[in-house]
């Protein structure tokens, strides 16, 4: 994501400044391509870094979902669309960098900003739609496991990457600032109009996962308080399960907001002229929840770390197996 200067003196193009002097003079963020002489910039660098990881670590949740048979309920269907989504996310971030500084393309550059709205929006939907699943797990908890609720996920999942899609194309299909740059935003070639739009479902979906969150706190408390009347006494380990429960509603909860919530009220407030350092600060937060998400969903899990642990033994004995020489069997 390269610096591009907006000045209204001269229409000349500057050389892009280092993350230290973005403050110095007015420019945006732009996710297009850069002139050969341009030097690359230290935080595509460290987005590009980002979006590495966050490739590694989500592959390898997408493979063991879908080569273990056992993980084909409500929640690891969810859980293998959130992993999905950042996978692409951190593909693009590293798909950007390339064609940023070795693919001088308009054309690459739209979809390739089509393919990041797409994905990051992906990405947060699927956590609202984890968020749904869970709370109708705790308060259908008889019939959660039905054929009904598979069904009612499927729905989930294909609403939730329509509505990504459908995102993801409007920079592609015309609506973006190449044509009019007086009307772009804080991310080039994106509008203001775009990036308002998408932090208006940010924040949208943000309020709902607060408010499901929040019930499912009440709901969890409200199974500990009648656990405990029916034992007649409410014990050390049940206030130390709920207590654990809450904390890790919040962690989750709190961990969302502060890695997207700084790049969403910014895109509200900024303007182009801005300097791009204030935007790639918030933007990099950001990336991160994509790097946390399969930490939280994924290898905390109990079943996904036995397949994990059954994935790497399994490639060590094989390994170990076909390194033998015939001497030594």
């Amino acid at each position: 994501m390269n610096e591009s200067v907006m000045s209204n003196e001269s229409e000349a193009g500057v050389p892009a400044a280092s993350w230290t002097d973005a403050g110095v003079s007015n420019r945006s963020l732009a996710l297009s391509p850069s002139s050969p002489d341009v030097p690359v910039n230290p935080w595509d660098i460290m987005l590009c870094l980002s979006g590495t990881v966050i490739a590694c670590e989500n592959a390898i949740v997408v493979a063991i979902i879908f080569y273990t048979p056992t993980l084909r309920t409500p929640m690891f269907v969810l859980i293998g669309s959130l992993a999905t989504a950042d996978l692409l996310a951190g593909m693009g971030l590293i798909l950007n960098f390339v064609f940023q500084y070795l693919i001088s393309s308009e054309t690459i550059s739209l979809i390739t900003v089509g393919f990041l709205v797409a994905s990051f929006t992906a990405s947060i939907s699927s956590l609202l739609a984890i968020t749904v699943d869970r709370y109708f797990s705790l308060y259908n908890a008889l019939t959660y496991l039905s054929e009904k609720t598979l069904h009612f996920v499927h729905l989930m999942v294909v609403g939730t990457w329509g509505a990504s899609l459908c995102l993801g194309l409007l920079p592609v299909l015309g609506w973006n600032c190449l044509d009019d740059v007086a009307s772009c935003s804080i991310v080039r070639p994106l509008k203001r109009s775009n990036v308002t739009l998408l932090a208006v479902s940010f924040f949208v979906i943000f309020v709902v996962m607060l408010g499901l969150y929040f019930k499912i706190c009440k709901i969890v408390c409200r199974h500990a308080h009648q656990i405990a009347l029916q034992q007649h006494f409410f014990t050390s380990s049940h206030y130390v399960a709920t207590k654990k429960g809450v904390s890790t509603l919040a962690i989750i909860l709190g961990t969302f907001g502060a890695s997207w919530l700084p790049f969403a009220i910014y895109c509200l407030v900024g303007e182009r002229e801005y300097p791009a350092v204030y935007t790639y600060a918030t933007l990099l937060p950001a990336t991160y929840n994509s790097m946390i998400n399969p930490i939280i969903y994924a290898y905390r899990n109990t079943e996904i770390q036995r397949s994990l642990y059954a994935l790497f033994c399994g490639c060590f004995q094989t390994v170990s197996y076909r390194s033998r020489s015939p001497s030594e069997v």
